[in-house]
């Protein structure tokens, strides 16, 4: 396999493929820890609420 960025060297201009390559790479990483935030943080903090019955809000709402 060639390596891509040796041809970016030798054109001096990034290729339209490999820029979208890379954008589409960062995107799913962004996916990626959104959909960890939501299962991993929030959604826990969202059933220990109901559980708690809201206990914690009211705490912060009396402050």
């Amino acid at each position: 396999m060639d390596n891509p960025f040796k041809k970016i060297l030798h054109n001096e201009e990034l290729p339209e493929v490999l820029k979208d390559k890379v954008l589409n790479d960062v995107a799913m990483i962004k996916l990626s820890i959104d959909v960890a935030d939501l299962f991993v943080v929030k959604y826990p903090n969202v059933i220990a609420d109901l559980i708690g019955g809201g206990s914690s809000n009211k705490k912060d709402k009396e402050d």
